[in-house]
């Protein structure tokens, strides 16, 4: 059985030497614990640095700010873990593959999930960040905007042209200095009317424009106090100008709020993508696993202890799988096929050596005679064998093909230099392909033609077809042909009719192995055109 390596399995592995009886390694060989330790001590270090680095980094974004050293410390640590894990991810391994290694399935498919659940989560965070972002700022706007209708609703010109409020505002805060709350009315050359809580600051006014409408802006006209802003502009009953109502609120709230639910978003996230990373390392891990079994598969195989890939695969490695031990039982085959003709040729040669051995113990007369004659026959052997062997040494479905058309015009030409009184007539498709390599079909289509020319009368035609998956050839003549009870043992080496006319009886044996070789085969009938032999050659053939 040939062997077939395995290029993925760590080097101290493939370097062990295996008894000849393929049950266990040969002495000095690498004990085999030390070979589990060494295959799974680069995994625990993994799942212990990802444990590590998950762990930290979880804990880290539970903790509350009041513990904000213990926070930067798991942060630190977790740093370090990942940092530690990328590492060993991406360092090559020390053993030399046989082959070029282009990278690991398993990092470039979690390199990849780990993006796109990045791109995922970081678009989803920052459109789920402005939804909320507007609805607690709307909210609050809301709020300003309620204060705001129920001060001009209430207000009302004094005797003097002054502000009234029939209703004062309910908030306490409107009376405390600085609290943060504030409102303002105020009109083109009047003085304005402000909260308590403004105490010695007054609102910006601008007289550039006129908000009809509700006008909501920031400012930062006070120092160290960033405002949230609504105003609007409102003509009341007897008034000959229009008054602009300002209802002001301090951002902080609103930021904090804001800030609060951007750190939530932020823990939620990260934790859902480690998650999400963790979970597709682990599904990596076990979608690859039919892989590293088959490498187990292989390395049991080369190292004799299984002649071929057993166990249930999934649906994408089967017919990997399968392609693998059809490769396994080709190899099988041909060395079989090997030792066959190896054991056939020696028999072959046996008899002929041992007529010559017999006469030159015996010395006698006719002893050059015989040499020439025993010499004859075993190169008729070899030839034989040799074709055979070269037959299947060249065989191969997936890469053997050859045009019908030109071999067969090649064959001609050659036979009719040999034999010029014979005509040679050929019909069929010029496109036709069959699955042989050119040499061996030179080969039958020359034993098959020149018998032909040979034993026939004169006239041969050569009929080329496709049928169900096969090409045909038909070789005719107009000689005496072969009686039916002698149509199977003329395949036989040697086998010949009429001894009168020089040849090795090997040409038909010759035809028949070949295509039996390729799967094809060979028979012989009787020709109803020209009278003779015909013989029919199925070959696969070549799309």
């Amino acid at each position: 059985m040939i062997a077939v390596p395995s290029a993925d399995e760590p080097e101290e592995v493939r370097a062990q030497p295996v008894d000849p009886a393929g049950d266990a390694p040969a002495e000095g060989a690498i004990p085999r614990w030390r070979v589990i330790v060494r295959k799974y001590r680069r995994s625990g270090e993994i799942g212990m640095l990802t444990a590590i680095g998950a762990g930290s980094l979880a804990a880290a974004l539970l903790l509350g700010p009041e513990q904000l050293w213990v926070q930067r410390g798991l942060l630190a640590l977790a740093v370090i873990a990942l940092l530690r894990l990328g590492w060993v991810l991406w360092r090559r391994t020390p053993s030399t593959p046989r082959v070029t290694v282009t990278g690991s399935l398993g990092r470039r498919m979690i390199v990849i999930a780990a993006i796109w659940i990045g791109l995922l989560l970081a678009g989803g965070g920052y459109a789920l960040d402005r939804v909320l972002t507007s609805a607690v700022t709307r909210n609050f706007d809301d709020q300003l905007d309620y204060v705001l209708t129920s001060l001009f609703t209430s207000a009302e010109i004094g005797p003097d042209g002054e502000v009234m409020f029939n209703r004062e505002p309910a908030d306490q805060r409107f009376l405390e200095p600085y609290s943060g709350l504030y409102w303002q009315v105020t009109a083109r050359g009047n003085e304005p009317f402000p909260s308590r809580s403004l105490w010695d600051r007054r609102l910006a006014y601008g007289d550039n424009h006129t908000d009809l409408e509700v006008h909501v802006y920031d400012s930062n006209q006070f120092a160290g106090e960033k405002l949230r802003v609504l105003e609007r502009d409102v003509k009341l009953p007897g008034s000959p100008v229009r008054w602009r109502f300002q209802v002001a609120q301090s951002r902080d709230g609103l930021d904090a709020q804001i800030n609060a639910l951007r750190r939530t978003l932020v823990r939620s996230f990260l934790l859902l993508a480690l998650g999400l990373i963790v979970l597709a390392g682990l599904q990596t891990w076990y979608g690859l696993r039919p892989l590293r079994r088959l490498r187990g598969e292989i390395a049991r195989l080369r190292g004799g202890r299984a002649r071929r890939i057993e166990g249930a695969m999934p649906a994408e490695v089967a017919p990997m799988v399968d392609e693998l031990n059809a490769l396994i039982e080709h190899n099988d085959k041909q060395a079989e096929e090997a030792r066959r003709h190896a054991g056939n040729l020696a028999h072959a040669l046996k008899t002929p050596l041992t007529v010559i051995m017999n006469a030159a113990t015996a010395k006698a007369d006719d002893l050059g005679e015989t040499v020439v004659r025993e010499a004859r026959t075993m190169r008729r052997q070899v030839d034989h064998h040799l074709a055979r062997a070269r037959a299947v040494g060249r065989r191969g479905s997936a890469h053997s093909r050859a045009e019908v058309w030109p071999s067969l015009d090649s064959v001609e030409r050659a036979v009719s230099r040999l034999y010029p009184h014979v005509r040679i007539d050929a019909d069929g498709p010029h496109d036709l392909q069959v699955h042989v390599e050119r040499q061996d079909l030179d080969e039958m289509l020359g034993n098959l033609i020149e018998n032909a020319a040979k034993y026939g009368g004169g006239s041969v035609f050569v009929t080329v077809g496709a049928q169900a998956g096969f090409v045909e050839i038909l070789v005719e003549d107009d000689g005496v042909g072969i009686p039916e009870e002698e149509r199977v043992r003329i395949f036989d080496r040697g086998a010949r009719l009429d001894t009168g006319k020089p040849g090795t009886g090997l040409g038909l044996a010759i035809v028949r192995d070949v295509a039996e070789i390729y799967e094809g085969t060979v028979s012989l009938e009787e020709s109803e055109d020209l009278g003779g032999l015909l013989v029919r050659l199925r070959l696969p053939a070549a799309s």
